[in-house]
């Protein structure tokens, strides 16, 4: 009986289904079964897709902590064994895994995880001079190099999953679809099949980082910015030609930049040595169409025959310079500039004679040129000599670590701090240092910019110290300070903007989004900023208590002390009076930087971001640095550095980059013509590594190499092709 009941029930549905009233039925049951059909592909496919991307940038990755708590050192060193011990048993030659300085980089996902690499560093030297006392060291750092190389897969990537969910954010004017658009592409990249095998195949490679066999053929990039090429800044893609001339955030080709980058139009002269460049420069080596129109508006800088000069002490405002110093040291006489204050990072390239002004005091400042200087006024500054950055400040965090900075300085530099919940405002107050200083300069400020300002600030409870208006620059300058501890962050009514969570490390910065929240101020005595540095210049050779490696850092200081006195300044042949921009492309623990004290220089001292962070401690020693990866293009303008050390940086980025020449085409760009590149590395990187050199045309003016070790000194030259 209920056999039959079944079968009228199935025959009564087939005669509704054969009615035309039915026929709606029929093809919503088609589109719900198409649909779930659809629904479940796409997630088979994500889910896969997800796992590649994941496997491919955390493979050899160590579980996330914090660095600023003791139970956070703990972790960081059993993940480290862990992970050791794993490689061990897959046959390969690592030791235990350490911390350097107490330091680790950690970087962001989009799933708000942060992964580290710890692995210690050995510097390692082969020069005639002290090679007796260096062959423990290399032959420690050999296995050093293959863990990095081997371990290290582009932190950019974990970073960049963290700001795609920061393209979402956006500013309220479709601001951020160029972010967001680089970032798919780069995670589109990213999506190609990498399968397990494929990783572990990858990882275990031991092939040359240069094809020895390979024949280079060299052409000029064809951009828009012609000679002042700027790959990751400048907006050069083929649909970019028809946007903004530059990007809203840092986003590089999706290929190296294999093009070599021509000259200015009037061709490049030799600059002008330091320190007459203060005061002029030649006007062809930064020639540039809206530069004309620049001058003509203003007279702190004058064409004068082939010169563009720069009268002493003349700001782009009214008055002079050092009256503007000393009335903000008669503001707040704690100031001390050269004693109690050090290092300051001054908001947007103008004039530089805040800078300029300021180096006389033995303050070093490193100007901020932001993206949107389209007359390239940091080019200016960086032709003059003065420490230059170029960067977007949007939406990601500056590439520095968290509490470092003595003074941030704005003097008309035209930013809306209040704007987007106060973001820009809280990544300065993430990169200033506890009871550090945030000058504000500006004439005509509009009344409800003053009160928002003034609310933001009470908010994340910055004291004002004075506020007055300078006579002869007629600029009202604000000075306000940073708390020196979280208690009076708890005695505030609206806990808004919040504290930021536990799991947010502070330190995070190659490519993470800004957060809009109140990092908590370190109090413990194993975490850095939670003293006030040493006066300079006693801050150089002061080594604080959270430093964990003060023996490593004493013995890195002592070895580049005699490497550069025995050899760098007497021995590759080097003109230093004709050296004044330098960069250390793998600065450890900034000993090279503080060997060249006493030598009218200064260094920017790079800490890759595959490497232990050490970059805190070279800001406490008095010096300065940001964090890099140097599978992509540096934030700065062609022609910038007179000379460039490298020591066992091709070693330690063996396999992570995907065209190891490009790193050689950016020394290239980054170089002035007569500048110099020292290569300290292995024998079987600096082979391939000076036939390229040659191919490039430049001129080798020293070759050197002992057990395996060895060292290349080369000078560029005008050829391009």
């Amino acid at each position: 009986m209920i056999e039959r009941k079944r079968l009228m029930g199935i025959a009564h549905l087939a005669r509704r289904i054969k009615q035309p009233r039915s026929l709606w039925v029929k093809m919503a049951f088609i589109v719900v079964l198409g649909l779930c059909f659809v629904f479940f592909w796409s997630f088979l496919s994500s889910s896969a897709s997800s796992f590649n991307v994941q496997r491919e940038s955390f493979d050899d990755i160590a579980e996330p902590v914090s660095s600023r708590t003791k139970s956070a050192h703990k972790e960081v060193s059993e993940s480290s064994k862990s992970h050791e011990k794993s490689k061990v048993e897959s046959g390969s030659k690592l030791k235990e895994g350490k911390r350097v300085g107490g330091f680790v980089h950690k970087h962001e996902t989009k799933k708000k995880k942060e992964h580290i690499v710890s692995h210690p560093h050995k510097k390692k030297d082969v020069l005639k001079p002290v090679v007796e006392e260096e062959e423990t060291v290399v032959k420690e750092d050999q296995e050093q190099v293959e863990v990095e190389s081997d371990d290290s897969e582009s932190n950019k990537e974990n970073g960049e999953e963290g700001v795609e969910s920061d393209g979402n954010e956006g500013d309220g004017n479709g601001n951020g679809e160029d972010s967001s658009a680089s970032v798919e592409e780069e995670v589109e990249e990213k999506n190609e099949e990498v399968t397990v095998t494929e990783i572990g195949k990858k990882r275990k490679r031991k092939g040359p980082v240069f094809d020895p066999k390979a024949v280079y053929s060299w052409r000029l990039c064809s951009t828009r910015s012609k000679h002042n090429y700027m790959p990751c800044i400048d907006n050069d893609g083929i649909i970019g030609r028809l946007q903004s001339y530059r990007h809203r955030e840092r986003s590089c080709p999706k290929k190296p930049v294999m093009c070599l980058v021509p000259l200015p139009h009037d061709g490049y002269d030799p600059p002008i040595s330091w320190p007459e460049s203060k005061s002029k420069i030649l006007y062809k080596n930064v020639a540039h169409p809206k530069l004309a129109a620049y001058i003509k508006k203003h007279n702190w800088v004058n064409e004068s025959s082939e010169y563009l000069t720069f009268p002493q002490n003349q700001t782009a405002f009214n008055g002079n310079v050092l009256q503007y110093l000393e009335f903000i040291q008669e503001m707040v006489p704690d100031i001390e500039w050269g004693k109690n204050v050090r290092i300051v990072l001054d908001i947007g390239c103008s004039d530089s004679s805040f800078v300029a002004a300021l180096l006389d005091k033995d303050v070093l400042t490193i100007s901020l040129g932001l993206k949107d200087d389209l007359v390239d006024l940091a080019q200016v500054a960086l032709e003059r000599g003065f420490p230059t950055l170029v960067s977007a400040l949007a939406t990601r965090r500056l590439p520095f670590p968290s509490g470092v900075f003595d003074t941030i300085h704005c003097a008309a530099c035209g930013i809306h701090w209040h704007s987007h919940g106060g973001r820009l405002l809280l990544e300065m107050n993430r990169i200033l240092r506890p009871n550090g200083y945030f000058i504000l300069s500006s004439n005509n400020e509009k009344i409800e910019d003053d009160e928002a300002m003034t609310a933001l600030t009470a908010s994340i409870c910055w004291n004002i110290l004075a506020h007055k208006t300078d006579e002869a620059s007629e600029m009202g300058v604000k000075i306000y300070q940073k708390p020196e501890s979280n208690d009076i962050y708890e005695l505030r009514r609206k806990k808004i903007p919040p504290l930021c969570t536990e799991n947010e490390n502070p330190d995070a910065a190659w490519y993470v989004p800004m957060k809009i929240c109140v990092h908590e101020i370190p109090s413990a005595i194993e975490q850095h900023g939670a003293e006030w540095p040493e006066e300079w210049p006693k801050r150089l050779e002061t080594y604080p208590e959270w430093l964990t490696n003060k023996e490593k850092a004493i013995g890195d200081t002592n070895h580049w002390n005699a490497m550069v006195n025995k050899s760098y300044l007497t021995g590759l042949g080097i003109d230093w009076s004709h050296i004044r921009n330098v960069m250390d492309m793998t600065a450890i623990y900034g000993g090279f930087a503080a060997s060249l004290m006493k030598q009218n220089v200064w260094v920017m001292n790079v800490v890759p971001v595959h490497s232990p962070d050490t970059l805190p401690f070279i800001y406490e020693r008095g010096l300065f640095g940001i964090y890099h990866d140097w599978c992509e293009a540096f934030g700065t303008y062609p022609r910038s550095y007179d000379l460039l050390h490298a020591d066992h940086l091709f070693s330690r980025l063996k396999n992570r980059c995907k065209q190891p020449v490009s790193i050689v085409v950016e020394m290239d760009r980054l170089t002035r013509p007569g500048g110099w590149v020292v290569v300290r590395d292995k024998v079987e990187i600096l082979e391939p590594l000076e036939e390229i050199l040659r191919s490039l045309h430049w001129e080798i003016r020293m070759t050197y190499a002992q057990d395996k070790e060895g060292m290349l000194c080369a000078q560029k030259t005008l050829w391009r092709p």
